[in-house]
């Protein structure tokens, strides 16, 4: 890699979308600006599928998690973590960059080493109300972490933390309250691969819904483990809705629905306050370090959600918190109001923003019209 051009900018991690998607948002905010990018990640995560679609260049390594595995796999991923680590100390001394960019997870690791020994700035973002293990304890040394919420900043150094919250796809800031409707419609959704406990609770709430007479809409992206079986048991309900193993545009799903029922993924939480919904959440209960309990915790602590266990998360639950919610219009107002105001629009701008003030780079082509909310 030439060392001549634009300032290079690493941005460090990979393995899932919630990681991915979020970093490749500040990176073309990066490229905006006139900076180079180079990410570094894994040939199975996400990150080989999205990075190069989005015109950016991977860097692959070879690492994996050591949380909850056997012996021996966790000394094989430590093994490796030592190698990638070394390998990209190395490479971090042809690349040069200004600065490293990281949202976290094992994918991370080499590369805040890298940073670390090579005395380059680390800006992390930390979407979860806990951080990761990753971000934990790189905590001591980064230079800036962006976070959505502010009982996050408790993880960090005083005075390193800015309350950005996590890039959402501007459709969802443009969202409105529903037009009047005879409809209450219900979104479901447990992600793109689906969830077997919300599918089967809605399967179960289905009957429950007809005997109330409450006039339920649903909206259903099942995944598609589940799609076919759900689908064609829904169609012989006669309940109005809509079944889907995915929905490519989630922006107009949101925008039906007066109540949305999901996980608490980072994304799915960031989205809720961006389109102002109000929302039963459910946590994945095998989230690590039960990040997905602490962001839905931090809504309903703000009265923007309903908190619900996935052991607890059954079809007579979800049929009584529906009629309850349908009978009470001014609690659902509130909750979207609630959920807005969690809403951080411009996240991405201002994360390129941070990075370039942090690298220490000139600042060109940087405007002010985003307000910094700084804890």
């Amino acid at each position: 890699m030439s060392l001549k051009g634009p300032p290079l900018f690493v941005m460090a991690g990979g393995g899932t979308g919630g990681h991915v998607i979020p970093s490749i948002a500040v990176a073309r905010e990066l490229r905006r600006l006139g900076f180079d990018v180079l990410f570094v990640g894994t040939e199975r995560g996400a990150e080989s599928r999205l990075v190069p679609a989005a015109g950016f260049r991977l860097e692959k390594i070879r690492v994996g998690g050591i949380k909850n595995l056997g012996i021996a796999t966790r000394l094989v991923s430590l093994w490796r973590l030592l190698v990638e680590s070394a390998n990209q100390i190395v490479a971090f001394r042809q690349w040069r960059p200004v600065a490293v960019f990281s949202m976290g997870g094992y994918v991370a690791g080499p590369p805040m080493v890298a940073a670390l020994v090579r005395r380059v700035p680390i800006v992390v973002m930390e979407p979860n109300a806990k951080p990761g293990l990753t971000n934990r304890r790189i905590a001591p040394w980064v230079k800036r972490a962006l976070i959505s919420f502010p009982a996050t900043a408790r993880f960090f150094p005083d005075g390193r933390t800015e309350l950005t919250g996590l890039p959402v796809r501007e459709e969802f800031f443009a969202i409105e309250t529903p037009a009047a409707s005879r409809w209450f419609t219900v979104l479901i959704t447990g992600g793109s691969q689906g969830s077997r406990t919300l599918n089967e609770a809605a399967r179960a709430a289905w009957p429950k819904f007809r005997e109330q007479g409450i006039p339920v809409r649903l909206i259903h992206q099942t995944g598609p483990g589940m799609y076919q079986a759900i689908a064609a048991e829904f169609a012989k309900t006669g309940l109005p809705g809509e079944v889907s193993a995915f929905i490519t545009d989630m922006p107009a799903a949101f925008a039906q629905a007066d109540l949305v029922v999901c996980r608490a993924g980072a994304g799915a939480v960031s989205e809720l306050a961006a389109a102002g919904r109000p929302s039963v959440l459910i946590p994945f209960p095998f989230a690590a370090d039960q990040h997905q309990f602490h962001n839905a915790e931090a809504l309903r602590d703000a009265g923007a959600a309903i908190l619900a266990l996935d052991r607890e998360w059954t079809g007579d639950l979800f049929a009584e918190l529906v009629r309850s919610l349908y009978g009470d219009p001014a609690r659902l107002k509130s909750m979207s109001e609630a959920a807005r105001k969690l809403a951080h629009p411009g996240a991405a701008r201002r994360a390129a923003e941070i990075l370039v003030e942090t690298s220490g780079m000139p600042v060109k082509n940087i405007d002010t019209e985003i307000p910094q909310s700084k804890q």
